[in-house]
């Protein structure tokens, strides 16, 4: 199928099927893709007259979710590869060069993490190099990274050379098949709302590749192209000082860690971050220190599947005497924390219990830095809807101020960006999927300066003959406990989604939610897809509406409140549940059975997992 004779062949065996629109987007493609492996793929879909899986390859755009743009790597319209990479790019262009007057001062930031496809012939890095070939050919400088980086370090560069945008390759924690497109807006948050609108339409009017757009040479060669490993390197390093609170404390802490890098970017970076601490390097974990697109040590690449996913470094820290552990997803932007117990085994903390301990330590840090009740007034806590109510329980007694966001860390940064124009200060950020920010030199999650931060709490404690799990319970029995428990479901079938968020839309009749789960009554129903809040005057969500994905919050009679929602980034429907008990309340183990049934009656009754073919969680 290399010659127009084999395509013209394989277009007529096609088109017999009687779909022309199928037949013309074959056609554009083979004319657009100069990648020999993406090409082979979509040949051989053609010569095995692969209908339903043509159209599903070629029949969609990607859109941009919680993460950006991310997809499986191959062959196709809907999937990441060097077309849609190229296609993505131009659009960017089209949409920077409208924003910005001064785009050809300004410039734009790439980097890249360290996944790889042997069939597709993708990699991170060559994605990003196509990304900045097509921003150099227009004239943009780039400031392309020339190895991995963690996701962190893009925004963080957007901000420090005033960019007009970034762009990470990364499909973060997702399976080994996928890859993405994160886009950060010249104030280093990720984009939102009008902006990822209006750069999907650009790209839409800019799909065939302009010629010098696959010159992957245009890094080395051309005097717009600009390393910035080195400089902002050393710049984040030094800027770590701002969250660093008690070096000298940390120079002398008896306290040994072990930390996993996923088999992505974060080694070489939390080494530095826990040496600029004053520690000494963490112990790695030899197996998967190093960059490894197959992720073959572990099930998932996701550490926030808990102790089967971290086998090898709580093996390890147990061989070495280290009681913590911290991993980093592949691109650094998530931590997991886990803590050996007195009698051996292992705690390991959910994003809600880690939030709930950097909240505290970061309160009691800024507190010692401004002893004066009044300055209070300006510091803030973000966190995501779908969080726990932890911080709110913070401000409520402390006396700062509290917010939530929708889904997703470009919510958080937006805000963060929008508070500090007004003399806010934002102390702590996180959502309870192990995603947090210590102050606010990066407004998006990030997990290398966590990591030494959470090494730099546990010193602490230590010198106070605390564990980080009996200071979690400290806080607990200040604040109340607040116990949650999110997990997750799998389902690949688009139509199945809708239809069960429709049934809950349609419970009791047309436009009628249900009214129980279970035994327990439902006094409250949030709908942020459609906008619908039956606890308010108006009826109407104060968090903006959010048509492109499903969310429903039922608040229940007992304290409870649970959410369904879809992932932005993979196939899973997502439950949150959690019990906010009153301060001096101790009764937990009637709280955690209570929560129990009503998750076990949420997910069987308005998910049914059965009856809808719905995997569930296996790790």
């Amino acid at each position: 199928m290399g010659s127009n004779g084999d395509l013209n062949a394989n277009s007529q065996c096609l088109s017999s099927t009687g779909d022309l629109v199928l037949d013309k987007a074959v056609n554009q493609w083979m004319a657009w893709d100069k990648n020999p492996h993406t090409r082979k793929q979509m040949e051989s879909l053609v010569r095995e007259g692969c209908v339903v899986e043509l159209k599903r390859r070629l029949g969609s755009r990607m859109t941009f979710g919680t993460a950006g743009l991310r997809a499986e790597m191959g062959a196709g319209f809907a999937c990441i590869n060097d077309l849609t990479v190229i296609q993505s790019t131009q659009g960017m262009y089209k949409y920077l060069a409208k924003c910005f007057p001064d785009l050809k001062t300004r410039g734009l930031v790439i980097g890249f993490d360290t996944r790889a496809q042997t069939s597709s012939g993708c990699t991170s890095e060559r994605l990003a190099r196509l990304a900045a070939a097509v921003m150099l050919c227009k004239d943009i400088p780039v400031y392309l990274f020339s190895t991995y980086v963690p996701t962190p370090f893009v925004p963080y560069a957007v901000m420090k050379y005033e960019a007009a945008a970034g762009v990470m390759i990364t499909a973060s924690h997702n399976r080994k098949e996928d890859n993405g497109y994160k886009v950060y807006w010249h104030n280093g948050a990720q984009i939102s709302s009008p902006h990822d609108k209006e750069i999907l339409r650009c790209i839409e009017e800019s799909t065939e590749p302009w010629p010098e757009s696959w010159n992957e040479d245009l890094v080395e060669s051309s005097l717009l192209r600009r390393d910035p490993l080195e400089d902002i390197c050393r710049c984040y390093m030094e800027e770590l000082n701002t969250i660093c609170f008690h070096r000298e404390l940390n120079t002398k802490s008896p306290l040994k860690f072990v930390h996993s890098s996923f088999h992505g970017v974060g080694h070489n970076y939390v080494q530095r971050a826990f040496q600029q601490f004053g520690f000494p390097p963490p112990i790695p974990v030899p197996e998967q220190k190093d960059p490894d697109p197959d992720f073959s040590t572990v099930s998932c690449p996701n550490p926030e599947e808990g102790e089967s996913v971290l086998e090898l470094s709580l093996r390890l820290a147990e061989r070495e005497g280290a009681r913590i552990v911290v991993a980093t997803d592949p691109d650094a932007d998530r931590l997991a924390v886990a803590e050996q117990n007195d009698n051996c085994s292992w705690k390991v903390f959910t994003g809600n219990e880690l939030a709930a301990l950097l909240g505290w330590w970061m309160l009691f840090n800024w507190k010692e830095a401004h002893p004066n009740p009044a300055d209070t007034e300006r510091v803030y806590m973000l966190a995501t809807t779908v969080s726990s109510k932890i911080l709110k329980a913070f401000a409520r007694i402390e006396g700062f101020h509290f917010e939530e966001t929708l889904p997703g860390f470009k919510w958080i940064g937006n805000r963060i960006h929008e508070l500090t124009k007004t003399g806010k200060e934002v102390i702590f950020s996180f959502e309870e999927s192990i995603g947090f920010m210590c102050g606010n030199m990066v407004l998006d999650k990030d997990g290398v300066s966590t990591a030494a931060v959470v090494a730099e709490m546990a010193a602490y404690l230590h010198t106070k003959n605390l564990t980080l799990n009996q200071q979690l319970i400290n806080i607990y029995e200040i604040y109340g406990y607040h116990i949650s428990r999110t997990s997750y479901v799998v389902c690949n079938d688009p139509p199945t989604i809708h239809r069960i968020f429709s049934r809950l839309r349609n419970f009791g009749g047309q436009g009628v939610y249900p009214k129980l789960c279970g035994d327990y009554c439902i006094t409250h129903i949030r709908d942020v897809t459609t906008g619908y809040d039956s606890s308010q005057p108006d009826k109407k969500c104060v968090l903006p509406l959010s048509k492109n994905s499903q969310m429903v919050t039922f608040t229940f009679q007992n304290g409870i409140v649970a959410t369904l929602r879809t992932s932005g980034t993979e196939p899973k429907i997502k439950y949150y549940t959690e019990f906010c008990a009153a301060p001096g309340e101790r009764d937990i183990s009637s709280l955690k059975e209570e929560l129990r049934k009503v998750t076990t009656a949420l997910l069987e009754e308005f998910l049914e997992p059965d009856k809808n073919n719905l995997l569930r969680r296996s790790v």
